[in-house]
């Protein structure tokens, strides 16, 4: 149970800055334009449904592609950290004007919202490359898990995953279903103050996953044979 909080946690953190749902619920106005209310009500809960789906496959099956590609935990937290902490330390140096994602997607395709349900609304609009790659990072820092704390320790630690995961998707539902309301009553200014101390956070997960795969490396390189 202590794993599922602790991996709940590193999830929610991780994830949260990288999809920016306040930013992203900037983006969905710029591609919905004027609409009633019931429109984003039922927008929001199929892009919430589809980006738990989406990132849970990635969680699942993140395992099984490393091993495909014979790529080591150790290796992915060094990667994934360090790749974690740069997306950190970009986010805390951004510009004012750059606190909201740009709306790259804006005019990817032809016909109804429907069919932009998953591209772009899903990816890359809420959940992009980088949650790919925190999701990934975050998938075989749980597997290492069962050298501690053995098969439940691995399946406490996905859990705790799939957990973040679902409170980071509820953050997406409530900010794209009152996206016109809460871009009217929050400023820019506070919106960026809050990503910059989930920046921070970022950067000290980043850090610590890093540092525990460069940990395992140096120890099984200066094993004495």
């Amino acid at each position: 149970m202590i794993l599922l909080l602790q991996y709940l946690g590193l999830a929610f953190s991780a994830l949260l800055p990288v999809i920016n749902p306040l930013g992203s619920a900037l983006v969905l106005l710029g591609i919905v334009g004027p609409a009633p209310n019931d429109v984003f009500r039922t927008l929001a809960r199929k892009i919430t449904i589809s980006t738990v789906l989406f990132l849970a496959t990635v969680e699942l099956v993140g395992a099984t592609i490393l091993a495909f590609f014979g790529i080591s935990l150790p290796v992915v937290q060094l990667a994934g950290g360090l790749v974690l902490a740069a997306m950190g330390w970009g986010l805390l140096n951004e510009k004012n004007s750059s606190a909201t994602k740009e709306p790259v997607a804006a005019d990817a395709g032809e016909g109804s919202l429907e069919e932009k349900i998953f591209y772009p609304l899903t990816f890359p609009v809420t959940a992009g490359p980088a949650c790919i790659v925190v999701t990934l990072t975050l998938s075989a820092h749980a597997a290492r898990e069962q050298v501690h704390g053995g098969v439940m320790g691995t399946i406490w630690a996905h859990l705790g995953i799939f957990a973040g995961i679902l409170a980071v998707s509820l953050t997406v539902l409530l900010s794209y279903t009152y996206a016109p309301k809460i871009t009217l009553k929050i400023s820019p200014q506070t919106v960026h103050g809050i990503l910059r101390v989930i920046a921070f956070v970022l950067l000290c997960i980043g850090a610590q996953i890093a540092w525990n795969g460069l940990d395992t490396l140096l120890r099984s390189v200066l094993k004495p044979t």
